[in-house]
């Protein structure tokens, strides 16, 4: 029985060579089992003309297939799968039965029930999706960041692709970390005094983990980071929210029970509030006479393209008070999982020896590609990329607000990538967000930001980095009028 051409078709999302796409393609049918053993495939000419590509594209991919004993050639017969191809295994799942174990009584602690909400998995679908941190695929700069990744798979890379760091990460990038990141926020540090982890939630997580017992108190903004709080009521410690201003946290409001303190100054979540330099400075002098550390998570101050950054406030520190706390996830993509730690050695050395337990280090292959892309200048020409079309999007955004008569809650100075909005007291945000659904448009709740027992209704997100410009206004239209509506 023969294969026919039709049921081959390349996709225009599919990644790497002509060659390897068609390999993939006639491996995918054999493991799937909708190509069998035996079956013949179509010519080389005839799939060559049907795919639109050269006879030598197609003959190369079978001739790969043929070494890797996928298929088998007769001659001049053609091609065949062969018979010593994997069969894809018969797999029922078997039927739901209830366990005989009491899981209320075995679980020892649960980690589910915690404020952060989950973000539809199918948001791209969406015409209007205001949604926070995600990727805008036109931005990314795929091809530097494919060449970066197939550099580091190469021979010279080979230790940093295939080795077990233990404790350790990729010097490369640790040691770019040290001269050319830290420093544009006025911190110096040495190598022993960073740690690359999985994205900034871990690094706080870590944090958390090191320094806080049930024994502690954590201070927070209110609203903040759901993902935050929920990590420190899992670390069983006092937590006392503290309410954020147009300055952001204020330090006179700080308890002097307080051992731990989690601010972002730079760009306050989610209010977006920069916390002024006066502030800032009250805010070391109010942790030192308490002596409690401080926490800095520098959260997107790489979109500060309203104005120039202000100095982290870790480099204003002359204790090793504070803990730095940095991500390339929200600039590059979520997905790359990629953040880091700046403190004082003692507490590094006790971080490393805590995730090494945990996961040991992030893949070393995924650490030297952010190292290529780092150094050989495409971060940098893809923040200058983002800031430009961000700038352009808000500055869009903030003119449908106005036009339309809604509300912004947040301070509105240093740019970011999202605003902070007030509907009327009355205003429920999860049931406009649930109505907007059906208008394809997503919108953030505001509600889990807060940590007070009755946090207020009437606050959302609207977020912009993955939104084109000439979809804003029409997006807000509809908000407005659904606010209205309710």
């Amino acid at each position: 029985m023969a294969i026919s051409v039709q049921t081959f078709f390349l996709s225009p999302d599919s990644q790497g060579t002509l060659q390897a796409q068609i390999q993939q393609l006639i491996a995918e049918g054999i493991l799937s089992g909708r190509f069998r053993r035996g079956e013949k495939l179509p010519s080389s000419r005839k799939l060559a003309t049907h795919l639109n590509v050269s006879r030598i594209t197609v003959t190369l991919a079978y001739t790969e297939l043929l070494a890797n004993d996928y298929l088998t050639s007769r001659g001049r017969s053609g091609y065949y799968v062969s018979d010593n191809a994997p069969v894809p295994p018969r797999f029922t799942p078997p039927k739901h039965r209830e366990d005989s174990i009491d899981w209320t009584r075995a679980l020892g602690r649960r980690f589910t029930g915690g404020d952060t909400p989950e973000k539809p998995q199918d948001w791209a679908s969406y015409r209007f999706p205001f949604v926070y941190g995600q990727t805008d695929p036109s931005l990314f700069d795929h091809a530097n960041w494919r060449l970066c990744a197939l550099q580091a798979l190469g021979q010279k890379d080979f230790t940093a692709l295939t080795s077990d760091y233990y404790d350790q990460d990729d010097p490369r990038l640790v040691e770019f970390i040290a001269r050319n990141t830290l420093p544009r926020r006025g911190i110096i540090a040495r190598p022993e005094e960073i740690l690359i982890t999985l994205g900034a939630q871990n690094a706080l997580w870590i944090a958390a983990q090191i320094l806080l017992t049930q024994r502690r108190t954590a201070t927070i903004e209110n609203p903040c980071y759901h993902a935050l709080r929920d990590i420190l009521n899992q670390s069983r410690c006092h937590v006392e929210p503290v309410s954020v201003d147009n300055d952001g946290l204020d330090p006179a409001d700080i308890s002097a029970e307080t051992d731990v303190i989690f601010a972002t100054p730079s760009h306050q979540c989610p209010t977006t509030a920069t916390m002024p330099i006066a502030r800032r400075k009250a805010l070391l002098e109010r942790a030192r006479n308490i002596d409690a550390l401080i926490v800095e998570d520098d959260y997107e101050f790489e979109m500060s393209f309203a104005d120039s950054p202000s100095p982290a406030l870790k480099s204003l520190d002359t204790e090793g008070r504070v803990i730095y706390v940095g991500s390339f996830s929200k600039s590059l993509f979520p997905g790359l999982r990629l953040g880091y730690l700046v403190g004082s050695e003692s507490f590094i050395r006790e971080a490393r020896a805590l995730r090494a337990s945990v996961l040991r280090h992030p893949p070393g292959h995924i650490q030297r590609t952010a190292a290529y892309f780092l150094s050989l200048g495409h971060y940098d020409a893809l923040i200058r990329r983002l800031r430009k079309t961000l700038k352009h999007r808000r500055a869009v955004m903030k003119q449908a607000i106005q036009d339309h008569g809604l509300t912004i809650a947040g301070a509105d100075a240093f740019g970011g990538s999202s605003f902070w909005m007030q509907a009327n007291r009355n205003l429920d945000s999860h049931e406009l967000a649930s109505r907007l659904q059906s208008e394809s448009v997503l919108i953030e709740p505001g509600r889990s930001f807060f940590a007070t027992e009755n946090p207020p209704q009437n606050f959302y997100r609207l977020g912009y980095s993955s939104i084109p410009a000439e979809r804003i206004p029409e997006g807000i239209a509809r908000i407005a009028k659904m606010e209205r509506t309710l």
